[in-house]
């Protein structure tokens, strides 16, 4: 669990980025940002708000919805993961070419 210093709750979200409450509880069900509750109440782990921003661009300024952007958040996540994938890759062969 991260320390309270590395949590911003919702609401501050939403009065800085002038965004809906509902927005972030939908991305949430959508499993798209992690809500954790501590003591009863309700953080985002600051580690998530640049994928926050991206959503709320995502959003607001291109107008997608949030099936849309269920869509994108898996395909950028399958992208990153071939991403990793290529870079092990890369280095095996640079292992299996140093040895010959």
């Amino acid at each position: 669990m991260p320390d309270i210093e590395d949590l911003i709750t919702p609401d501050a979200c939403c009065s800085y980025y002038s965004i809906e409450h509902s927005f972030i509880q939908s991305l949430n069900e959508y499993g798209l940002l992690t809500i954790i509750s501590v003591e009863e109440k309700q953080f985002i782990p600051n580690a998530e708000l640049q994928q926050l921003e991206k959503f709320i661009r995502l959003h607001y300024e291109l107008g997608i919805n949030l099936e849309g952007i269920d869509a994108i958040g898996h395909l950028l996540l399958k992208m990153k993961d071939m991403q990793d994938e290529i870079v092990q890759l890369k280095d095996k062969l640079q292992i299996w070419y140093q040895q010959e």
